[in-house]
């Protein structure tokens, strides 16, 4: 090649024959690799590495595929399902803080037994089962108020073998709430010891009774009945009030699956710092200057706590501070806490003819009463007359749910 140079139109010639002779092998090659291949995959012998990559580039396809409309439909799906899904996780989560709070209750209950009462471990150490209740309704009473006691019997409270059969199909327990005279054994507990002969309807407390020490009374009730009763409520009401049990529990049960609830009429009235008035109020310093309010709580003559409320005033009954007024120091128990106040109206009507209107209107009352007398006024002679007007008849709280 060391002669003389090649013409230039010689060198353009072998150049464009030499692209068309590779374009030509390359060409053949491809053929023949594609023409193999469908033959072996009409004879079942493909190549593992090329039929593995092609069944993954579908599978992944169809994967994107997938997740698009997946996530579509959940972008067009419909409201209300979404809706109803976050209510029920609502719900169970209530429940389920209601669970941990009950667990927690009855662990401090028991760490309680251990260490403060003997008595009370020897009692949670044997054979002691608490009663399952949906309520426990306690009336509170004295010694002097036994007309008022059989008019509430002749009225809105069963007696006898109906009083056991509401207590053991429906879970609705019923006491009349006393505690002892300053003179344990004389003619005051001897005559409640005959009307509980008679009756079998009192929850007899360890407490002396006295209109000063409503506030002890109270706190003591509690302890007591939740030491009784495992119920999902607890509920305090006066001897001069109307109730409607079967509209009290479908009440109540609204709340059933709630932590810590409080129910009742709330209010917040004035800090009476004169002397010599009704319901004055000795610490009326505590609550700032002259002329405040209380605190937001329910008026005495009815309200109901929840178990794991009633378990922290038995837990903690001793540090527990008492005020004059028994309705305002279960409020303050309950004031620094995490509590569901629950304002239900329906527990303060008055007496007809304001709960005769509603009654006929289909809104009946769990309980009425007077706000001037704290109660319902002259109650002995008024409560059948009450109860003709605004009862809901004696069948309604047999035909509520299964509580």
């Amino acid at each position: 090649m060391r002669g003389k140079n090649l013409p230039s139109k010689v060198v353009v010639i072998l150049c464009i024959a030499s692209f068309l002779a590779g374009s030509l092998f390359t060409n053949r090659a491809n053929w023949n690799r594609t023409s193999s291949s469908e033959s072996n995959g009409e004879h079942g012998s493909s190549h593992p590495i090329v039929t593995i990559d092609r069944l993954e580039s579908k599978r992944i396809s169809q994967t994107k595929t997938a997740d698009c409309d997946h996530k579509s439909k959940l972008a067009e799906g419909d409201p209300g399902d979404v809706m109803g899904q976050v209510a029920k996780t609502h719900e169970a989560i209530q429940s389920l803080e209601k669970t941990m709070s009950g667990l927690e209750m009855e662990l401090a209950v028991n760490r309680m037994y251990h260490t403060n009462d003997p008595s009370a471990h020897e009692a949670s150490s044997g054979n002691h089962t608490l009663k399952k209740a949906f309520v426990v309704i306690g009336i509170n009473t004295a010694f002097s108020s036994k007309r008022r006691r059989d008019s509430i019997r002749e009225t809105w409270m069963p007696t006898g073998d109906k009083l056991k059969k509401l207590e053991k199909e429906k879970g609705i327990v019923i006491r009349f709430v006393i505690g002892h005279s300053s003179t344990p054994g004389g003619y005051l507990d001897r005559a409640i010891d005959a009307e509980e002969a008679r009756y079998d309807d009192f929850l007899r407390l360890k407490h002396v009774e006295g209109y000063n020490e409503l506030s002890a009374k109270t706190r003591t009730y509690f302890s007591t009945a939740s030491s009784i009763w495992d119920a999902d409520f607890y509920m305090k009401v006066d001897d001069d009030v109307h109730v409607n049990l079967g509209m009290l529990v479908t009440r109540l049960a609204k709340h059933r699956s709630k932590p810590r609830v409080y129910i009742g009429c709330m209010k917040s009235g004035p800090v009476l710092s004169q002397k010599g008035v009704k319901y004055h109020e000795p610490e009326f310093w505590k609550f700032g200057e002259e002329g405040n309010k209380y605190f937001r709580h329910a008026t005495g003559q009815i309200y109901a706590i929840s178990k794991d409320l009633a378990a922290y005033i038995s837990i903690n009954s001793p540090i527990l501070h008492k005020f004059a007024n028994e309705d305002v120091s279960l409020g303050s128990w309950l004031i620094g806490l995490e509590v569901n106040h629950v304002n239900d109206r329906s527990m303060c009507c008055g007496t007809p003819p304001e709960c005769e209107w509603k009654s006929l209107a289909g809104n009946v009352c769990v309980a009425s009463f007077d706000w001037s007398c704290s109660g319902i006024c002259k109650s002995v002679d008024r409560m059948k007359d009450v109860h003709s007007a605004c009862g809901e008849g004696d069948e309604a709280v047999w035909k509520v749910d299964d509580l």
